[in-house]
């Protein structure tokens, strides 16, 4: 069982919170590689793309080409999105503005003009994409240390997979399951856990990074509502920028405070904790303060692998 001060079980002060120069270089560069490993498909999209392009002479040829029109919008500044509301007929004038607006003009430069476009479109989507990365790259670190807290302990597990949107059961040949998992369920001396990432709680009408339940994962819709099933609500960030650091703690700070009054407005107290990649030396001091007063049930370093799992065996153990 959990001890009084969990957070003791793995910080010592203030200073055990703190992000070390290296462990953020080293979180600088699994944003890089994470960065690379999105844009892959992009690249071979622009490869396919200028393949095809390159068959014909004449950009007005382009229109006539079969399996490229999405494409052509993506060149022409159409994102996924906005194309989904537009009509054929504004698809199409989309399309013929780039060609005569900037293809043609390119001369026989215009396929690497086509391209050049395309990149430009699909690269800012990726950007954006980017932004979040850092709070996917936590979750699958998160998931990942408690899969293996479950695992050591011989505890078998489902796991709630986006891509097909189900429960499946957890096995030791599926070593990927942390980029598609948002939520995992096990049961342990006769209780029940479900875990779910990036929930927006009705009754707060936030969103909550991760709500460890106390129910079944066939029993999650259901329990959403009910305050008395929520064991433990966490903030997860994982930017790893030092400048950053302050601000996502205030954010962190002040969502761990409306879902304290919330919950004791209904006479009710789950544990609340916080886990950041980037945390500077004045957040980490409030941060170890507020564990050693009770404000916080537990808190970790997220570079720090055996924080991690010591905190995810607390929460395994809740």
């Amino acid at each position: 069982m959990p001890t009084d001060k969990p957070h003791r079980q793995h910080l010592t002060n203030s200073k055990s919170l703190i992000t070390t120069y290296e462990e953020t270089r080293a979180g600088f560069v699994a944003l890089a590689l994470e960065k690379n490993r999105r844009a892959t498909p992009l690249i071979e999209e622009a490869r396919s793309l200028k393949a095809a392009a390159s068959k014909i002479s004449t950009p007005a040829s382009l229109i006539n080409i079969a399996g490229i029109q999405a494409a052509l919008l993506t060149a022409a500044g159409v994102s996924n999105k906005a194309a989904g509301h537009m009509e054929p007929a504004d698809q199409k004038e989309a399309i013929q503005g780039l060609i005569k607006q900037f293809l043609e003009p390119a001369g026989p430069d215009f396929v690497e003009e086509l391209v050049f476009r395309f990149l430009l479109t699909r690269g800012d989507a990726l950007g954006g994409s980017m932004r979040n990365v850092g709070g996917a790259l936590a979750q699958r670190k998160l998931t990942r240390a408690i899969i293996a807290t479950l695992s050591v302990a011989g505890i078998s597990y489902d796991w709630f997979s986006t891509k097909s949107n189900t429960w499946i059961h957890g096995t030791e040949d599926d070593p990927d399951i942390e980029l598609d998992a948002t939520g995992l369920s096990w049961s342990s001396g006769g209780q029940n856990r479900s875990v779910r990432y990036n929930l927006t709680v009705p009754f707060l009408k936030k969103n909550v990074d991760l709500c460890l339940f106390n129910c079944r994962c066939q029993e999650l819709s259901i329990s959403y509502g009910n305050p008395a099933l929520y064991i433990a609500l966490g903030e997860l960030k994982g930017g790893i920028d030092p400048a950053g650091a302050d601000e996502h703690w205030k954010t962190s700070r002040t969502s761990l405070s409306r879902i304290r009054l919330v919950f004791a407005d209904r006479g009710l107290s789950p544990h609340l904790f916080f886990v950041g990649a980037a945390i500077e030396n004045s957040m980490a001091e409030e941060i170890w303060l507020q564990l050693e007063d009770g404000t916080l049930c537990n808190a970790a370093n997220l570079t720090d692998a055996n924080q991690v799992a010591s905190l995810c065996r607390w929460l395994c153990n809740l």
